[in-house]
Order: structure tokens, then C-alpha cells, then sequence
């Protein structure tokens, strides 16, 4: 009679467990995939796994679902259709078919934020500009020509304070420690690229080195932006501190510790989430 009442028990806690995610998908205000490697830098990894921390504890705060792979062969029509946006957290599709079912995406009204490294592109790397719709056209940004190290924090200034993603943010605030990128083209001269944030000159001088070129003393870095003919956001955060120098890959630093940061990204989730181009 007890293993009975045992399984009985055990039946209506899963019948509920059930309703409950049940109950949960269909108030999903929307449904975000996210798309991962986490195997090219310990910083990147770490990224990825703190992100898959950190979206499904915002997805129950704010009433949105939140999946993640790192199967890229999701990346086909079908699959997207569950979604309404779309991350990348650490790369970008290799294969010629997941990039033309991307377009196709992200050309039909599409959701897409890309992070840090989902952006990187470097002739005569693992990772060669060789996708020009996404690397020009798309992000803008053209292919990859420097970065600062070791990871550190900056000052960043919201460029564009009316927009959707910077509601409510300071002029100004500290980020998250991250290595910094450069790019090839410069974004101001891009119509059709608004951008949302950049590196503060009361940075300078961002980063430690040891190699003087990682260290940055003046110039014009966007680290936010978007693209008016697109409904995307990239940013340049990604990349935690690690203990490299002594071989532990211990985390030094993340970067959703940081809630203005933290409300950046929130604030773009909710916007791209509204369905609207």
C-alpha cells in the first residue's frame, strides 16, 4: 500500500512538474535559441557556460523561453521558425547552407544578437573573411585587426540614448573586464550602422600587455551597434578574465556581474522580442 501511495505521489508531482513547464512555454512572451562551439579559448568557454547560466534565470524573470545548442546543423529554416531570436554566443555557421538559411532568417524579419567573438573574421586564420553578406554587409565590421589584453574593464559612453537598448543607462559605466576588438572598416562611415556604445577616452590606456599594440592610448572603438535594415544587435563583450599565466584557467572575472551591463542586454532581449522591424 505505501509503494502504491509512493507512486501515486510520484505520478502527480511529474504530472505538475509538466503543467508547470507546459504553463510556462505558452505565456513565453518569446522563444530565444542560442547557438555555441565553446571549444576555441578557455575565456570563450567560460562565456558560454556563464551565459547558459544566466539567460534561463532572466527567461523565468521576464516570461521568455530560452534554449541553446551546439549543433549548428539547427541552423536550417525549419528549426529557426520555432524562434524569434536567435544568439550567437561565441562563433558563426561554417557551412555554406546554415549561413544561407541565416540570411534567409534574418531577410525575413528575423532576431539576432551576437556576441564578442561570433564576429571575428581573419584571412589565413581558422576563421577567414570568407562570408561577406555577414562580415560587411551585415555587421559592418569587416574583418578583425587588433585587440587589447589582458581582459580589463572600460569605460563605455551610450552613443545613442533613444534607442530601445539604451533605456535607462548612465552616460557612462564601467563594463565587465573583456578583451577588446578592432576592426577593419570604421562603422561611422556605415549609413546604415548606428552605433550604441563605444570606448570612452578616459579608458585610455586600455590594457596591460605585455605587447605594446595591445595596449590602446587613443582612437575610436564602437563595441555596440546595430543595423537599420535589420532587426540585430551585436556586442563586443564575450571574453572572461582566465588564469592563463599560471596554467590553473581559473575564472577571474564574468560578465554578467555587471547590471548596467546586464540591463543592456535585458533591454535588447525585450525590444527584439516585440516582433517589430
Amino acid at each position: 500500500m505505501k509503494n502504491l501511495r509512493k507512486i501515486i505521489l510520484n505520478f502527480a508531482f511529474i504530472l505538475l512538474t509538466i503543467n508547470g513547464l507546459y504553463a510556462q512555454n505558452s505565456t513565453s512572451k518569446f522563444k530565444i535559441i542560442a547557438f555555441y562551439t565553446a571549444k576555441n579559448d578557455q575565456a570563450h568557454i567560460s562565456f558560454v557556460h556563464e551565459a547558459n547560466r544566466w539567460f534561463p534565470e532572466m527567461a523565468r524573470k521576464y516570461h521568455f523561453s530560452y534554449d541553446s545548442t551546439n549543433n549548428w546543423e539547427n541552423l536550417n529554416a525549419e528549426f529557426l521558425s520555432k524562434y524569434q531570436i536567435v544568439l550567437f554566443l561565441d562563433t558563426r555557421p561554417e557551412e555554406p547552407s546554415q549561413r544561407e538559411a541565416f540570411q534567409q532568417y534574418m531577410d525575413k524579419g528575423g532576431a539576432w544578437i551576437g556576441f564578442h567573438f561570433a564576429a571575428f573574421a581573419l584571412n589565413n586564420s581558422k576563421f577567414n573573411q570568407d562570408w561577406d553578406w555577414y562580415h560587411n554587409q551585415f555587421l559592418g565590421s569587416g574583418q578583425y585587426k587588433s585587440n587589447t589584453w589582458r581582459p580589463t574593464s572600460a569605460i563605455l559612453r551610450v552613443e545613442n540614448r533613444t534607442h530601445p537598448a539604451t533605456k535607462k543607462l548612465p552616460e557612462t559605466f564601467t563594463s565587465s573586464p573583456n578583451e577588446w576588438y578592432r576592426w577593419e572598416n570604421d562603422l561611422r562611415k556605415n549609413n546604415n550602422i548606428k552605433i550604441l556604445l563605444s570606448i570612452d577616452s578616459t579608458s585610455f590606456p586600455l590594457g596591460t600587455g605585455p605587447k605594446v599594440h595591445e595596449i590602446w592610448h587613443s582612437g575610436y572603438y564602437p563595441v555596440v551597434w546595430t543595423n537599420k535594415n535589420y532587426r540585430m544587435l551585436y556586442l563586443n563583450m564575450g571574453h572572461n578574465d582566465i588564469d592563463y599565466e599560471h596554467r590553473t584557467n581559473k575564472e577571474l572575472s564574468f560578465q554578467f556581474a555587471n547590471e548596467t551591463q546586464n540591463k543592456l542586454i535585458i533591454n535588447s532581449l525585450l525590444w527584439l522580442g516585440k516582433g517589430k522591424k
